[in-house]
């Protein structure tokens, strides 16, 4: 059995909560060159000149990419032969992330309840935490840092079997037409298919944070997001104004599901792709 005091988490999440905000994930960076280097439309090849450059800012000065920075989703996976002394875990990873924004000067864009009484809470919390038991010794935290202009173009499409492989690239780029240049691409697009509603959901977040440059383990899948991606760059949409560069990757996640459905999610994210990992 291993211990951990619970403020290690704090400190970390802390941590992370600037570094995602500051540091674009290079993989992500790249991508941003790649497409520069193939754009077809002029105004998108300044648009993305003006992206690339951003980041460079950011990284270099210690700033945020965007003014939006997120709502703060974290993943834990907490091997099962940990003990953590000195307090909760999650009261830890939210007080990690409130001490992140506060001393990051990151933005604050959560309110406490949303709907009546839209109140900010002043310090990004409380974030959302998802949590899985896991064999080892170790704690892994995944965290992102989701732009809304970009969520609410996300949606959850409850396919059946019969629309298949054609129903599921039919219900990916309605949502990506209809969403057009308002997330800010160039996107990076999480796909969750199968589960339930909410599980496919969930599984289009986790495919964020996998790197654009690695493809889904299983060949079928790889070959989707790679004809995916294709079908949005061609959609004319482009960086913000038009243009070849709609989209950097497309990650999809699976999950086993009922012999009646085929739920399919996708988190759109704009190009400020902000994500960060540790280990404990």
């Amino acid at each position: 059995m291993r211990t951990i005091d619970v403020a290690k988490v704090t400190e970390t999440v802390a941590q992370m909560c600037k570094n995602a905000a500051y540091y674009l994930p290079q993989d992500v960076y790249e991508g941003l060159k790649a497409g520069r280097e193939t754009e077809k439309s002029p105004v998108g090849c300044v648009v993305l000149d003006q992206i690339i450059k951003n980041a460079e800012i950011a990284r270099e000065e210690d700033r945020p990419i965007c003014q939006d920075t997120g709502y703060t989703i974290v993943f834990l996976e907490v091997g099962q032969d940990v003990h953590f002394e000195g307090g909760d875990l999650q009261q830890a990873v939210q007080d990690g992330v409130a001490k992140g924004y506060v001393e990051g000067y990151l933005r604050k864009s959560v309110v406490a309840e949303p709907l009546f009484n839209r109140k900010n809470t002043g310090n990004n919390t409380p974030c959302i935490i998802y949590t899985s038991i896991v064999p080892g010794d170790k704690v892994k935290i995944d965290m992102e840092l989701k732009g809304f202009g970009s969520e609410n173009k996300s949606s959850v499409k409850m396919l059946v079997p019969a629309d298949g492989v054609e129903g599921v690239k039919n219900a990916v780029m309605e949502i990506v037409k209809k969403a057009g240049p308002n997330p800010c691409p160039p996107m990076v697009l999480g796909v969750g298919i199968g589960g339930t509603m909410d599980y496919a959901a969930l599984l289009s977040k986790k495919a964020l944070l996998r790197s654009t440059k690695k493809r889904n383990d299983m060949p079928e899948y790889a070959k989707l997001e790679e004809e995916l991606l294709e079908m949005i760059n061609k959609t004319g949409i482009g960086p913000q104004l038009g243009g070849t560069t709609t989209a950097l990757a497309v990650n999809i996640e699976w999950a086993a599901t009922h012999i009646a459905g085929l739920p399919v999610a996708v988190t759109i994210c704009c190009h400020a792709s902000r994500h960060a990992e540790e280990i404990l």
